[in-house]
């Protein structure tokens, strides 16, 4: 299966049936009077969350939907049968825009959530409305209204707990599947993870959260350089972000210099997500000589300026992973049970994410127009060297 994570839907509510224009002819009623009805109301649109999707790829194929027109009214007083609804189904996660206005519509967080894209228009009245004592033979109808038409936006936000970030080859997909069932690839080369992986962590059998890897970010992310940048507004829905950094890189790298190029390129991408809470996990420890390891780590830490949490840990030896989990779930169970006792609490915690969905969303906007504008510079024969072209159809995993 394809992951796709952002689509573009034209949505048509049907048109409301028009009123009918009728008047009673019996043989033995005499001033029959008038019998028009009403016509049916137009069918709606609407997108309904099923936890059964995890992408949005039949959208790619489909683009427009359209409701079933209200039938109009009959003679003898009937009334037009309504149109039919039309739902459309989507992956948990989804956030509804309307392409014209960037208008969130709606977010679609939870299974079987519905959400009203598209209203029916309303049926038109027949003659039979008008009639009065003044007014014995009425020739007055309406037409139905006309359905609401809508350019949406469909983008898909992974709902994740926890949220992997690091360079290449910095032990993410390695540690996912230390940690869970997930089975990302893993390989000595960079880039090998190219979609969103999610996995579900179980610290106790009624106990887990899920994580999510996203592919890594490279120095230019934040101005379409890679894949990564792609990807990171799924990070917007995590909690806690993890950022992975390779003390003893293959290619005999800096890992200073490495973790300040990620933790520049998510503040340019979106300072929300850069003041999200993060922890420091320093990955491959296990083959740092055992007497200057904790030397290296604390040099490492004193170059950064890091304050907050840091972890060390050997993904692929499984060192200090399970506290790692354990302190996890414990931390995103304070935050729950502080959101639950306090509504100001959770009602900043959803401002929060907003202001993180916007600036990603407005990032991305700005990166697409950047990319149009280049293909209109080669196809007015305008130099430019810039290769980017981030629109993969890839696959993603999630493992319980």
């Amino acid at each position: 299966m394809k992951f796709v994570d952002e689509a573009l839907v034209h949505v048509a509510a049907g048109d409301g049936g028009n009123g009918c224009l009728s008047f009673r002819r019996e043989k033995y009623v005499a001033r029959g009077g008038p019998d028009g009805g009403d016509g049916g109301d137009g069918g709606c649109v609407y997108m309904i969350a099923d936890d059964a999707i995890n992408t949005l790829v039949d959208y790619r194929f489909q683009s427009k939907y359209r409701a079933e027109r209200g039938q109009n009214g009959m003679s003898k007083g009937c009334t037009g049968r309504g149109g039919e609804d039309i739902y459309l189904k989507v992956p948990v996660g989804t956030t509804v825009v309307d392409d014209n206005t960037t208008e969130i519509i709606g977010d679609l967080t939870e299974e079987g959530q519905v959400l009203l894209v598209g209203q029916g228009g309303f049926h038109g009245l027949g003659n039979t409305r008008f009639k009065s004592s003044t007014n014995r033979a009425p020739r007055q109808t309406t037409h139905g209204s006309k359905g609401e038409l809508r350019d949406i936006k469909l983008e898909l936000k992974v709902i994740a707990d926890v949220g992997l970030l690091g360079m290449p080859n910095a032990g993410k997909s390695t540690l996912i599947r230390s940690v869970s069932a997930a089975k990302p690839k893993v390989a000595d080369y960079p880039f090998t993870t190219l979609v969103p992986n999610l996995g579900v962590v179980r610290v106790q059998s009624h106990r887990s959260f899920v994580i999510a890897d996203i592919p890594g970010l490279i120095e230019g992310a934040s101005e379409g350089a890679g894949l990564g940048v792609r990807f990171l507004k799924h990070l917007a829905r995590c909690r806690i972000l993890l950022h992975l950094v390779d003390v003893a890189p293959i290619d005999g790298g800096d890992p200073v210099e490495a973790a300040q190029s990620i933790i520049n390129e998510l503040e340019r991408f979106s300072p929300a997500l850069a003041a999200r809470e993060r922890w420091l996990v320093l990955n491959k420890v296990d083959l740092l000589p055992e007497d200057e390891r904790e030397e290296i780590c604390a040099d490492i830490l004193q170059r950064l300026d890091w304050q907050g949490e840091v972890r060390q840990i050997s993904a692929i030896g499984g060192l200090g992973t399970n506290e790692l989990c354990q302190q996890l779930l414990v931390r995103i169970e304070q935050r729950n049970e502080q959101e639950r006792e306090d509504a100001e609490i959770a009602r900043e915690e959803e401002a929060f994410k907003s202001r993180m969905e916007q600036e990603a969303r407005d990032k991305l906007r700005q990166l697409g127009e950047e990319r149009k504008q280049r293909y209109q510079d080669r196809k007015l024969g305008i130099e430019d060297d810039d290769e980017d072209d981030d629109d993969h159809d890839v696959e993603i995993v999630y493992t319980r």
